[in-house]
């Protein structure tokens, strides 16, 4: 019988956007945008295995304190659960892209507006050439160097994170998510 399964990338290296929504996805096994329950107690136990496997000397507490700790110190809005930018300051994201994507847009009228900016055919969705102009304009304000594979890497993995009906675009319900 298979041992269980290694999460995709959990180690302490720096991961790209794309490997970060595979860890993403790998813990939020049902889909609902948060890492709770017993997903939580999976991804805890991992991390905690890939921090041994690193040589970070971990306390000797029970898993249930250090588990206790660890909300305690990430989940900012203490609701019990790790919401996708909880966990971008968790894991060692590449330049921390899809914290300044959220950071970008953080209250609803800079959302609104936003979108009204970048929908430009005024479509009611944001398409990929529109998805990318918004990514490449939020790198420059955050001063992030990018090329333009990079570009289209983040705009695919933004795709892929929002795209509920895998249709290519962005609709207003997707992208407020």
């Amino acid at each position: 019988m298979a041992g269980p399964q290694q999460a995709p990338h959990l180690h302490l290296a720096e991961l790209t956007a794309s490997q970060f929504l595979d860890v993403w996805r790998h813990f939020d096994a049902d889909g609902n945008g948060y890492i709770e329950g017993k997903e939580l107690e999976n991804f805890f136990q991992e991390l905690e295995s890939a921090r041994k496997g690193a040589g970070v000397d971990s306390k000797k507490d029970n898993l249930v304190d250090k588990m206790k700790e660890f909300m305690h110190k990430y989940d900012k809005n203490a609701d019990g659960k790790i919401e996708m930018a909880e966990l971008a300051q968790i894991l060692p994201t590449e330049e921390n892209f899809l914290l300044c994507f959220r950071q970008h847009v953080g209250s609803s009228s800079e959302f609104m507006e936003a979108w009204r900016r970048y929908d430009t055919d005024r479509s009611g969705y944001i398409e990929a050439n529109e998805l990318k102009g918004f990514l490449s304009d939020l790198l420059k304000k955050a001063n992030r160097p990018y090329d333009e594979p990079k570009l289209q890497e983040y705009t695919q993995t933004i795709l892929r994170m929002f795209d509920m009906n895998g249709d290519g675009k962005l609709g207003l319900s997707e992208m407020s998510r």
